[in-house]
């Protein structure tokens, strides 16, 4: 495992102790009662804002603290533990991540202190369809004088309700498919012909579908290369794919210890069932799949924190073992609890449902286990 500097320690323990006391998966049914229309709790939000969790991955004279991913990563698994809904893969590190990369000096002035205060909340607009496809991207943007006008569809965009800015990827040249021709840009969701609607998720988190009919921005509303953003795309998204990675670990590590509590406690035929083999057998098969998901999701993270060429490798294998290990154990936590574990109010549900949404966002494990093999030369 990776060895953790005593400031990463220390994040690491206070990431811990904050979601404990203040976003318990008690807090997380609440999203399921329509409290939070926006996908999150605000408060909590300006909470993880004001202990600096926004700014981890922003450059320090723009108001971060250029932590590095490793660091953010450590924040996203203990979030995970206790589904805590917030904006934090979507803002803090996706848009933070392009912003970095790809934005003028201007455009990082503009935008990047308020990504880090927690005050600008971004989302990428990227998917079109059920499933994460980045080249199937069908939206248009054509040439308007100095500007661009904007046409097309995005769905679902997570944390597209509580966005105030959106990084779009919009088709410049070609079609469906094209791995070139794809050209980011920056647009505010008060632009005309903009129109955002909540969409439902199992998860009860609210991302959002975008129409833009007519969308007009000017010149420098373009983030990136004309036409040739498909590897900056790509660089972007195999940071937020870590990090939901992360996020995956510590879901399946609490579920696994909700699990284990079970099986200490549960009398059956006169004995805990935890002292029937094959039920240990079981557990410890999980465990395994835990030490092994843990291992990738941490080389991954330490790979994008250098600037490693096998990054792209490492994230893929990362998220393709996060989604196979956390299906398993959420299934194995609800079929371990038996009857209960079907009830709404018990959490063996809550983590199911994560599960299955955490598996699709950005890649599920079969487009993961496809884009290793490629990049593998298979």
């Amino acid at each position: 495992m990776v060895v953790l500097s005593e400031e990463q320690v220390m994040l690491r323990d206070m990431a811990a102790e904050w979601a404990r006391e203040r976003m318990p998966v008690t807090a997380y049914r609440k999203l399921f009662t329509g409290a939070f229309p926006l996908g999150h709790d605000p408060a909590a939000w300006a909470d993880m804002a004001a202990m600096g969790w926004a700014g981890i991955v922003v450059p320090e004279e723009l108001g971060g603290v250029d932590f590095g991913y490793r660091s953010l990563g450590l924040v996203l698994e203990e979030l995970g533990k206790s589904l805590a809904a917030s904006p934090l893969i979507s803002s803090a590190l996706i848009v933070a991540t392009a912003l970095r990369l790809a934005g003028t000096a201007e455009q990082q002035a503009r935008w990047l202190p308020g990504i880090a205060d927690g005050s600008v909340i971004g989302a990428l607009a990227l998917d079109e369809g059920p499933r994460h496809a980045p080249l199937a991207t069908a939206l248009t943007a054509r040439q308007r004088g100095d500007g661009w006008q904007l046409d097309g569809l995005k769905r679902p965009v997570p944390d597209g309700m509580a966005a105030s800015l959106f990084v779009v990827v919009a088709r410049t040249s070609g079609g469906p498919g094209d791995g070139d021709g794809l050209t980011l840009f920056l647009v505010e969701p008060d632009a005309v012909g903009l129109a955002r609607t909540s969409l439902d998720q199992v998860d009860a988190r609210s991302p959002a579908l975008l129409t833009l009919a007519g969308v007009a921005l000017a010149g420098d509303a373009v983030l990136g290369p004309v036409g040739g953003a498909g590897v900056l795309l790509d660089r972007i998204l195999d940071c937020g794919r870590a990090g939901i990675a992360a996020e995956m670990l510590g879901t399946a590590s609490q579920a696994f210890e909700t699990v284990l509590d079970y099986l200490k406690t549960r009398v059956q035929f006169g004995q805990l069932i935890g002292s029937f083999q094959a039920l240990q057998h079981r557990a410890g098969a999980m465990f395994g799949e835990l030490q092994l998901l843990r291992s990738a999701v941490e080389a991954a993270l330490a790979a994008l924190d250098v600037g490693d060429a096998e990054a792209p490798q490492l994230v893929s294998l990362a998220k393709a073992m996060a989604g196979d290990t956390l299906h398993r154990i959420s299934n194995e936590m609800i079929q371990l609890h038996g009857g209960i574990g079907m009830t709404h109010e018990h959490d063996a549900g809550l983590y199911l449902k994560r599960a299955r949404v955490a598996d699709q966002s950005y890649g599920n494990a079969a487009f993961h286990r496809e884009r290793w093999g490629r990049l593998n030369g298979f």
